[in-house]
């Protein structure tokens, strides 16, 4: 016998590192990255022995940004999606 494709019962399953709580900690040590670069490049403009690491301190900020961003859209969607129900 073979498996119904489209049962009439059917619920998402979210995988436990993609529910509110894991994207909302997620967001929260994202934003401690961005806050902790933002604290390198002010470090890295006052010592000039450190200008040329400046690249570290922006890569953090650029990565923790993109991933703040795209959890961000991701719950969005999914709350979106719940109340359009």
């Amino acid at each position: 016998m073979r498996l119904d494709q489209n049962p009439v019962f059917r619920k998402v399953i979210v995988s436990w590192y993609d529910t509110e709580k894991a994207c909302g900690i997620m967001i929260f040590f994202m934003v401690c990255v961005l806050l902790f670069g933002i604290g390198g490049i002010l470090v890295c403009r006052e010592n000039p022995a450190y200008h040329a690491y400046l690249w570290v301190p922006i890569l953090l900020i650029v990565l923790s940004a993109g991933v703040i961003i795209s959890t961000a859209i991701r719950m969005t969607k999914r709350r979106r999606a719940q109340f359009s129900k």
